[in-house]
């Protein structure tokens, strides 16, 4: 598979079909991002586990750390790889000793490593590398246009609530290019509101 660019329908299969993420190198530190993007995918209904064989015995977010992935008693459907790229083949060759094997090794912004993508793929596990699973919800669900970014993901479905969870949808169409009818009326409009306020302190 080529990993130097992934398609939305298979990224957003991913997260559409996974419940339980375990992330190797969370940290309890709210300041790390690690952190942010526990507490972000648990927030939106995911099982998150934290790994870290440095904070043993600790929590996040009311969640136990556990020491290394064999000590997890629950399946895990992807494990989230928030170490340095050098650390990802040993990760990966516990991971496949699981059992049952995880769906999805996932590998987060700056950290590939091919060798260990071909040892998980040859096991039947699909991999994500060099991308954030919290930038990739964001984007597919369009959340982050709620802050004035523009995602090209459009939808008319409204997001699926479900026991007080902020699950959003991530059954919407993508389309291609920066820009949109929508977003250059926008900005045409604000365009315009700018001049007239410029006339007027003239």
């Amino acid at each position: 598979m080529n990993h130097d660019s992934y398609s939305d329908s298979y990224i957003r299969g991913i997260l559409n079909t996974v419940k339980t993420i375990a992330m190797v190198g969370a940290s309890e530190r709210a300041n790390r991002p690690s952190y942010f993007a526990f507490k972000y995918l648990l927030e939106r209904g995911y099982t998150m586990i934290p790994v870290n064989p440095l904070r043993t015995g600790e929590q996040i977010l009311g969640r136990r750390i556990y020491v290394r992935l064999g000590d997890v008693p629950d399946p895990i459907d992807m494990v989230d790889i928030f170490r340095s790229s050098r650390h990802a083949l040993p990760i990966v060759q516990e991971a496949l000793a699981l059992n049952p094997r995880p769906q999805v090794i996932w590998m987060q912004l700056g950290v590939r490593n091919d060798e260990a993508a071909a040892l998980a793929e040859a096991g039947g596990v699909k991999v994500v590398m060099n991308r954030c699973p919290k930038i990739e919800y964001g984007r597919l669900s369009s959340e982050i246009a709620w802050m004035g970014v523009n995602t090209r993901t459009i939808s008319a479905k409204k997001a699926i609530a479900s026991g007080g969870i902020q699950r959003l949808s991530l059954n919407r169409a993508s389309v291609s290019g920066g820009t949109t009818e929508a977003a250059d009326a926008a900005e045409r409009s604000e365009r315009g509101g700018r001049r007239i306020i410029q006339a007027r302190n003239l």
